[in-house]
């Protein structure tokens, strides 16, 4: 079957910046997608892990899916994260997105009651069953306690709507295989910055990340690099900001990447409670790394 494929390259899981009382700051958001969009990257995530979806409340979720949609204003696409461990609100959600103009959806695993891959297949076939818009999946077992199994990956792969999967761990094999098993039918992503290169090299399409935040034309060059068969220079990149990249996940994300951008001249704010400002000693190891990968000077 023919799929629509979003994009190709690198999408930015950006952040939802925060005033010091805690609301969202629309304003210093439209400054962050702007650096996005003036430095080349090739679709947007909102929404997601590292936009703080857990703590939007609902009205939030809608508004900040809807200032990124409107803010975009079609030059990218933009895909809204939409999960949930509830499969009646990640429908409502992902509607709501569509009714919004979003590009599509990321819909991580269900987390928490950790559902069967049975029921995991039953969760994704309804959400993907609700909308009209392309689907990624996200599997990040480490956050949800759920893995989906190649084979549950071969059966979502042949609904129409379900069209990739960001997949957040290190085991390249398991990219290999759910590549050989699915073809064409699922496009596959890394949601790791560490082995964005790896990845690609036996084919995936891109990277959803968090340190694009910080260096959207870096990583976008990066995985157009990988797309064009130049893995040398692909390389070079990915051993080049490896060390921040370790930074970035010296505590839970999105508490680095935000105190990282803050470093570099956006007003990130710190990350809703229970997330909270980095230790001192992490502060210092994050700026070091940004030392010596050149973003900021002692």
């Amino acid at each position: 079957m023919s799929k629509k494929i979003l994009f190709q390259g690198c999408a930015t899981a950006i952040i939802t910046p925060m005033l010091e009382n805690g609301n969202v700051n629309y304003d210093e958001f439209g400054r962050i997608i702007d650096f996005q969009k003036d430095n080349g990257i090739d679709a947007i995530i909102v929404c997601g892990t590292t936009g703080e979806s857990s703590t939007l409340s609902d009205d939030e979720h809608r508004d900040v899916i809807n200032y990124c949609v409107k803010k975009i204003n079609g030059d990218i696409p933009v895909i809204a994260g939409t999960g949930s461990n509830d499969t009646k609100y990640a429908i409502e959600l992902s509607k709501d997105a569509e009714k919004l103009g979003a590009d599509g959806c990321l819909v991580v695993t269900p987390y928490y009651n950790k559902a069967t891959q049975k029921g995991l297949i039953k969760h994704f076939t309804a959400i993907a069953d609700s909308v009209n818009i392309p689907i990624i999946l996200y599997n990040v077992t480490g956050r949800t306690g759920v893995d989906i199994s190649v084979d549950t990956y071969k059966e979502l792969s042949k609904h129409q709507n379900i069209i990739g999967v960001k997949e957040a761990n290190s085991d390249i094999v398991k990219f290999a295989r759910i590549i050989n098993s699915c073809g064409e039918d699922l496009t596959v992503y890394s949601g790791n910055d560490d082995n964005a290169a790896m990845a690609m090299s036996i084919g995936a399409k891109g990277l959803i990340s968090v340190i694009s935040n910080v260096l959207p034309k870096e990583f976008t060059e990066l995985t157009h690099f990988c797309l064009e068969n130049e893995y040398e220079k692909a390389r070079f990149l990915q051993l080049k900001y490896l060390d921040f990249i370790d930074a970035l996940f010296c505590e839970v994300n999105p508490i680095p990447i935000k105190q990282a951008m803050e470093f570099i001249g956006y007003k990130a704010g710190i990350g809703r409670l229970p997330l909270c400002e980095m230790s001192e000693s992490n502060i210092a190891k994050l700026k070091a790394s940004m030392e010596k990968a050149q973003l900021i000077v002692n």
